[in-house]
C-alpha cells in the first residue's frame, strides 16, 4: 500500500492533523509536533495526547503512515556550543512529543556547518548528537533528510548521509527521507526514468535503500543543480511529472509515508488522486 498525503496543519490542536489528512483522502501524512519556527512550546496536556490517539484510530491511521517533521531551527552540525545545546534541547523535546503521541519517526534536516567546519567534522558532530538523542529516548527512529546543499547545509550528497550513518552506534534507530526537489537541486537528474534509477542505485550502494523511511514528493521551482530549495506543485515545475510516475510504480516505496510538501494546498486532494492513479489505486 502507498501512504500518500500532504504535510498537514496542527492548528487548533495536534489532534487536528489526522482529521485534516482524512478530509483530503490521504492514506498517510506529514505534520509538525510543535511550532516549527520556535525553540520551545507548552507541553501537551494529557487530553491533547488522548484526543490525538483517538482521532488516529477513528480515521484509520497508524504510526507507520505518518512522518513527523522536526522544527526548522534545529542544527545538529552547529559548531557553536550554546547554539548546539539549544538544538539538542529542541530535538529531545520533539522526540518526547513523538513518544507521547505514539509516533515512531522524526524527520529532520542534518543542519549546516556554517562554513566553519569541514563536511566530515560536521557529519561526525551530527552523528554524535544523534547518539546522544538515541541514548535518552526510545521507540522513535531519527530520519535524516537530504538537502539541496545551500548555505553549508549537509546532506546534499549521499556520501555525507553515509558519513552520518557510519557515526551512529544504534543503526536500528536511524533512517533517511529523500526529497525529490532537494535531490534535483543537489545535482541528481530525476527528470527521466533512467536518471531516477541511477540515483536510487547510487543511494542504495552508498547508504542502503533498507534505511529509507519516507519520501517528500515535490516538484521544483528552481533549475537542476541550483542548490536552492524552492518547491512547486507536481508537474508544474522544472523537475516534471515522470519521477513521480516512477516512484508510484516502484514497490520499494510502498508502506512508507510519501509526503507532499507542495505549495498550493488547494490542489492537494487532486495531487493525492493523481499519485494514487499512477500507482493503480485510483
Amino acid at each position: 500500500m502507498y501512504f500518500i498525503g500532504p504535510h498537514v496543519s496542527i492548528g487548533g490542536g495536534v489532534c487536528n492533523a489526522p482529521k485534516n489528512a482524512k478530509a483530503l483522502g490521504a492514506t498517510g501524512f506529514g505534520m509538525f509536533v510543535k511550532n516549527q519556527r520556535q525553540w520551545t512550546a507548552a507541553p501537551y496536556a494529557d487530553a491533547d495526547i488522548q484526543a490525538f490517539k483517538e482521532r488516529m484510530a477513528a480515521d484509520g491511521y497508524t504510526a507507520r503512515q505518518i512522518l513527523p517533521h522536526a522544527g526548522y531551527l534545529i542544527n545538529l552540525a552547529n559548531p557553536d556550543e550554546d547554539a548546539h545545546a539549544k538544538s539538542m534541547a529542541s530535538l529531545l523535546d520533539e522526540l518526547g512529543r513523538c513518544m507521547a503521541l505514539g509516533l515512531d519517526k522524526l524527520n529532520f534536516h542534518p543542519g549546516s556547518h556554517l562554513r566553519l567546519l569541514t563536511a566530515e567534522a560536521a557529519c561526525a558532530r551530527v552523528a554524535e548528537s544523534m547518539n546522544n538523542a538515541i541514548a535518552r529516548t526510545s521507540g522513535v527512529t531519527l530520519v535524516v533528510e537530504n538537502t539541496a546543499g545551500s548555505g553549508g547545509n549537509l546532506g546534499s550528497t549521499f556520501e555525507e548521509l553515509r558519513m552520518i550513518l557510519d557515526g551512529v552506534d544504534d543503526k536500528s534507530r536511524v533512517g533517511f527521507c529523500l526529497d525529490t526537489m532537494h535531490a534535483f537541486a543537489a545535482g541528481f537528474d530525476l527528470r527521466e526514468r533512467d536518471g531516477f534509477l541511477r540515483t536510487m542505485e547510487h543511494f542504495d550502494k552508498t547508504v542502503g535503500v533498507g534505511y529509507l523511511r519516507g519520501m517528500h514528493l515535490n516538484d521544483s521551482k528552481v533549475e537542476f543543480n541550483s542548490h536552492k530549495d524552492r518547491h512547486e506543485s507536481l508537474g508544474s515545475g522544472l523537475l516534471g511529472i515522470e519521477v513521480f510516475r516512477c516512484i508510484m510504480k516502484d514497490s520499494r516505496f510502498e508502506n512508507m509515508p510519501l509526503v507532499l510538501e507542495t505549495p498550493n494546498e488547494e490542489i492537494w486532494e487532486q495531487e493525492i488522486r493523481q499519485l494514487m492513479e499512477m500507482a493503480g489505486c485510483g
